[in-house]
């Protein structure tokens, strides 16, 4: 009997138990724990990421656009209505949550956890640009719906050849002087190097006595205990040895990674959720000359029946301290989750309750995969065509291919049509909020604290209306519980702010 007791107590001793579990070390975990760790400094939280470097997939420079999504030239969030308006609630919320990382980044850099602003996001004009005669209506009418938001105030909108040679001096060389053409230009755009940010995140919380970062540690499993607390199994790549540890809060930020670690937890949430995974990559310009011409972000419109995945566009990028140049992307298909993942992750992913809705989605997006066809079946010279739409005297030898990441687009049951696509982010939690996934792609990276800040809400309903929480998110978010969109000077007061803290103004010069 005594030796069962010593036995009991030795297990209670031994036994790894945090608050909680971060899988992914991207910029979701990373956001997620940063406010987490500002909010509540004395929760223990262990981070696992299945690779030997933080932020080496979606999250990295290289495989994202950096585009910091702020609705103000992608197109594909402004659809234009059967009646030839256009639409741009989608843009109003994604600009408003853009703001709100702003402000979260601000409060990083004004409190000494992210050193120099510089280092990940620089002051970059957004422009879209498209070419005939329907596409320059739709343009004109995008244009004047969106400048009656203060949101977007400073957009400024032309069809003069001259002028866009003075804003577009790359794009516009070759063209003939007939071709009608349209663009907007907003100079508050932004580039993001969310690779940076991540670094920068996990940095400060591997300095914390309660945060533990583990790097080249998969996990195997995910099980509910009885006793509430959900048991992760994990394995450390290096050593081969396995842990478990246990913990009240589990979030899935791994990425493309995250449907299968959301399926093993078996919460009946995650049910009829599937994934369609999409791979990518990019023309990088390796001439310098052509570099320094280009100075925007310039984002076209889809060919007709193709997906927003394939939105082409011309993006200056700052990537460590240099100006680069990429166009994109060329979409293609993998059955890989991840880009260092498994060929077996898509048929893995498949289960008898997500047969049907991916099945339906494969129905109803039957254009799709012709598109992703006809995109891995591209030659160097079918590439070097889309890219001179854009960049008229592009020559092959100065441009080099890049593979970018991998993204899984969130296929989910539908009543009426059995199941649909899904091209935004989709966050799944249980009932009790113990456990949430964070599934999808663009643009989760941009508005990341909102969604986090959100997801704090849902699964900390009660913690979350508390004084202590409240004064301390208004701290660090000074618009929480107001809206940008609906407050304009609170709006202006607020952009003005971020701007001065993250050196937004003329900073794109200095590199």
């Amino acid at each position: 009997m005594r030796q069962l007791r010593h036995m009991a107590k030795r297990r209670k001793k031994t036994a790894e138990e945090v608050d909680v579990i971060l899988i992914g070390a991207g910029i979701m975990s990373a956001t997620l724990g940063t406010l987490i760790n500002e909010l509540h400094p004395r929760a223990s939280i262990e981070i696992f990421e299945r690779l030997d470097e933080v932020a080496a997939e979606s999250s990295d420079a290289w495989n994202n656009a950096g585009t910091g999504h702020s609705a103000l030239c992608e197109l594909n969030y402004t659809p234009q209505r059967p009646d030839g308006s256009v639409d741009i609630s989608k843009a109003i919320k994604i600009a408003e949550a853009f703001e709100i990382s702003k402000e979260f980044w601000s409060y990083l850099v004004a409190n000494g956890l992210v050193d120099r602003p510089e280092s990940f996001i620089r002051s970059v004009p957004h422009m879209s640009f498209v070419f005939g005669k329907a596409n320059v209506s739709f343009l004109r009418k995008r244009y004047e719906t969106m400048q009656e938001h203060h949101l977007f105030q400073g957009m400024e909108y032309t069809e003069d050849h001259e002028e866009l040679k003075q804003w577009i001096p790359l794009v516009m060389d070759g063209r003939n002087a007939d071709e009608e053409l349209a663009a907007t230009k907003i100079d508050i755009g932004t580039d993001v190097n969310f690779g940076a940010l991540t670094r920068s995140l996990f940095h400060h919380l591997g300095r914390k006595s309660n945060v533990k970062l583990r790097l080249a540690h998969e996990v195997r499993d995910i099980e509910r205990l009885p006793n509430g607390r959900w048991q992760v199994k994990v394995k450390n790549l290096t050593t081969d040895k396995k842990r478990t540890v246990s913990a009240k809060f589990v979030f899935i930020g791994a990425g493309g990674g995250s449907l299968l670690l959301l399926e093993k937890s078996g919460i009946p949430e995650a049910k009829g959720f599937g994934g369609f995974p999409v791979s990518g990559q990019w023309l990088k310009c390796t001439n310098p000359e052509i570099i320094a011409k280009h100075h925007a972000k310039v984002y076209g419109k889809a060919a007709v029946g193709s997906p927003p995945m394939s939105v082409p566009h011309l993006d200056t990028r700052v990537i460590d301290g240099k100006m680069a140049l990429l166009f994109g992307p060329y979409a293609g298909f993998s059955t890989k989750f991840l880009k260092n993942g498994s060929w077996l992750d898509l048929p893995a992913s498949i289960k008898f309750n997500n047969i049907r809705p991916m099945l339906a989605a494969g129905m109803d997006n039957i254009p799709l995969t012709k598109y992703l066809i006809n995109q891995v079946r591209q030659s160097p010279d079918d590439r070097l065509a889309a890219l001179k739409e854009y960049v008229p005297t592009a020559r092959k030898e100065d441009w080099e291919l890049e593979v970018a990441g991998q993204r899984v687009q969130v296929i989910k049951k539908d009543e009426k049509q059995g199941g649909i696509l899904e091209f935004g982010t989709e966050v799944v939690s249980s009932a009790d909020g113990s456990i949430a996934a964070l599934l999808g792609a663009s643009p989760g990276a941009s508005t990341s604290v909102s969604i986090m800040i959100d997801l704090l809400a849902r699964c900390f309903p009660e913690r979350a209306k508390t004084a202590q929480y409240l004064s301390k998110l208004h701290e660090m978010i000074p618009s929480y519980g107001r809206s940008l969109a609906a407050d304009e000077q609170l709006c202006k007061e607020t952009r003005e702010r971020s701007a001065e803290v993250l050196k937004l103004a003329g900073t794109l010069e200095s590199v």
